[in-house]
């Protein structure tokens, strides 16, 4: 099978895409999957680069969540069966097949196609678990959300809107501003022109944001917890920019706000019912079109450096998908 490949840790040019990769095959508790398209997320640059929390064994096919079509199961799978269309977590992404356990396949919501059911996994459940378990977002509060153009960040916006809250979109520039704003964004901010705190306190008559969702990381993240309200909750979700911030400590203190980590991949391992039941109420929020997965940036699998550009240097609005069927 064809599969993209990295078999020692650098950057995305060293990557080899195989044609001859072997086969994996179903077995026990597993199913194998060909794979019609696959989500690109940052955590894959940085297993690339051996930067992330875990590391897979060299060598090792990149990607970690796809939909396509199972085509064959393990003698101790269950819940699946030959032909059902789901998304997957994990595995062997970026290849024509993956193999992965049942518990980490969904069957595909009705509404969505292969492209948008592709990278609906990981952004819609983190920002869903974030937004609901982690904050406790409550209808009427503000949400200031960073990185808001980008594959996670737009998810937030979305949710955030569905629940109630008054959405601050912040991004890079006015295209992914405009995405946030066609996404339900109330307000938006610039942040290579306007400073986060200055922006969210005119904003909000100087109270602050009630919740903020930092993916972003880097220098904004202070701002941005400069700028939470009294009794807030920053969410730390991820550092797309780059550098992990150093947070002076007093801050919270004096603000009175807590900061949060958002785990979600150990969350599904610790709180597996909390998961179980996240999976089935956004199933439905799709198949009732109250959310609807955007992807604007597409890409053949043979274009592999692309996406991970359009990843990299935060060009993406929306999820960056690479088809690897039809």
């Amino acid at each position: 099978m064809k599969a993209l490949v990295c078999k020692e840790s650098g950057e995305v040019d060293q990557l080899v895409l195989e044609k001859n990769w072997p086969d994996p095959q179903a077995e026990d508790d597993k199913v194998l999957i060909d794979v019609k398209a696959a989500g690109l997320n940052f955590p894959d640059l940085l297993m690339v680069q051996g930067k992330y929390q875990t590391q897979p064994d060299l060598p090792f096919v990149v990607g970690g969540e796809c939909a396509g079509v199972i085509s064959a199961i393990g003698k101790n799978v269950s819940h699946y069966k030959v032909g059902d269309k789901v998304i997957a977590i994990g595995g062997t992404a970026f290849a024509e097949k993956n193999l992965v356990s049942e518990n980490a396949c969904y069957l595909m919501p009705e509404s969505l196609n292969f492209e948008q059911a592709a990278g609906a996994s990981i952004t819609y459940f983190t920002s869903y678990y974030a937004l609901k378990q982690r904050a406790n977002l409550q209808a009427g509060e503000t949400l200031l959300v960073l990185g808001a153009g980008g594959g996670v960040g737009i998810t937030a916006v979305e949710i955030g809107k569905m629940m109630g809250a008054k959405v601050i979109a912040a991004a890079s520039n006015e295209e992914k501003l405009q995405l946030a704003r066609d996404m339900g964004a109330d307000e938006t901010i610039n942040y290579s022109e306007q400073s986060v705190k200055d922006a969210v306190k005119e904003l909000t008559g100087g109270k602050g944001a009630d919740v903020v969702y930092d993916p972003v990381g880097g220098d904004y993240s202070e701002q941005a917890l400069r700028a939470t309200a009294w009794n807030g909750r920053f969410l730390v979700i991820g550092f797309a920019s780059g550098p992990i911030p150093k947070i002076p400590l007093n801050l919270p203190l004096l603000k009175g706000c807590s900061v949060i980590g958002v785990f979600w991949g150990t969350s599904t391992l610790m709180e597996p019912e909390t998961h179980k039941q996240n999976v089935a109420e956004l199933r439905q929020l799709f198949d009732e079109g109250k959310l609807n997965p955007v992807v604007t940036d597409r890409f053949e699998l043979e274009e592999y450096e692309k996406a991970f550009a359009c990843l990299s240097e935060r060009r993406a609005r929306g999820k960056v998908i690479i088809k690897v069927a039809d």
